[in-house]
């Protein structure tokens, strides 16, 4: 409804002109905006055209009669929130239980009291405004609460995304890792750990310039992303030129197929190094640790492997991984061909 009274729009439905004529200007006496309609057809059809503030709807109308009109009302969504007031000179109870059932929210009985018909009006007039107001209120709060889901979603994405490559960034991995680390220790179930170096990256950053280097370390996490398919694993930034990959519970076998699919797929990314010592593009060198997380081992422990594993790979000629597996006993140090040599 409108701020005020004088802006009301009240729709009256009645067969009877006189009826129409008599409350038409109690109620612009009053400062309301009226419009009339002599059937409940010709008040749906004016109904197309604009919408009320309330409705005063008379029972008792040939062709269509206020109930069936209410009922039609009620059904369209452009029109089921109007309030609609019965006008009726019935004083049977079991006529106002159908009217209110039907959605009315009251009954002017006739002949028409002046003082009652303004005071009805009035009330639900105000309740409508009351309604409108607080929808309007919790319309606001949704968008307020949306916007909040938003802005806590990209904090989120900032506090653990890295900003270069928009994969996760080092403390989302360190989180994670320390969590994933306790649930297989409990479980009694493998943990994968995989680093990851660009090789020879600084002779490439000092030659090509660090635009080209960022886009690089962007390709190179998307098609480690692209290696990783489980949603419990987890891709980050490691620092600078690294990455690194958590697998919870996979084994060996697993880490190693994932590790190779790394290499693959950094391989047919074909970005041009030529300034690297075993590649004319761009490779990586990985380092791979398999546990069973016991209660006597820390998670340092893991990490210092995976680094060692890595190193090695680098001594081995890079391009390729080398994989430390402590699931099986007696633990195995395990380095794969390059696949330059696969390609």
């Amino acid at each position: 409804m409108p701020d005020s009274y004088e802006t009301a729009n009240i729709l009256i439905v009645d067969d009877v002109p006189t009826n129409l004529t008599i409350l038409a200007q109690t109620l612009r006496d009053q400062g309301f905006t009226v419009w009339v309609a002599t059937s409940g057809v010709a008040a749906l059809n004016q109904l197309a055209h604009g919408l009320p503030d309330l409705i005063l709807l008379d029972v008792q109308m040939p062709e269509m009669d206020g109930f069936e009109t209410c009922v039609k009302l009620k059904a369209d969504l452009r029109t089921q929130d109007i309030p609609v007031i019965f006008m009726t000179a019935l004083s049977e109870q079991a006529n106002k239980v159908e009217g209110l059932s039907l959605g009315a929210v009251d009954y002017i009985t006739k002949p028409f009291q002046e003082a009652e018909v303004l005071a009805r009006v009035k009330v639900h007039l105000s309740l409508r405004e009351l309604t409108q107001s607080l929808q309007r209120e919790i319309e606001e709060r949704k968008r307020v609460e949306a916007e909040l889901a938003q802005a806590n979603a990209s904090l989120h994405r900032l506090a653990y995304m890295d900003g270069l490559t928009q994969v996760a960034n080092r403390y989302r991995f360190d989180q994670d890792i320390e969590q994933v680390w306790r649930r297989l220790q409990r479980d009694h179930e493998p943990l994968s750990l995989i680093l990851c170096d660009v090789d020879y990256f600084k002779l490439f950053n000092d030659h090509y310039g660090h635009q080209v280097g960022d886009d690089c370390l962007r390709q190179v996490a998307h098609a480690i992303q692209q290696s990783v398919h489980r949603p419990d694993d987890l891709v980050a930034r490691y620092g600078g030129e690294e990455f690194a990959i958590i697998l919870p519970a996979t084994h060996a076998q697993g880490a190693e197929q994932v590790a190779l699919a790394i290499l693959h797929q950094v391989f047919e990314l074909n970005i041009p190094h030529e300034f690297s010592n075993i590649s004319p593009q761009i490779t990586l060198s990985l380092g791979l640790a398999t546990v069973i997380p016991q209660v006597e081992q820390s998670l340092d422990d893991l990490i210092e492997l995976t680094d060692k594993a890595l190193y090695r790979a680098k001594e081995e000629g890079r391009n390729t991984y080398c994989h430390h597996d402590l699931s099986q006993s007696p633990p195995s140090l395990n380095c794969s061909p390059s696949p330059l040599s696969l390609h």
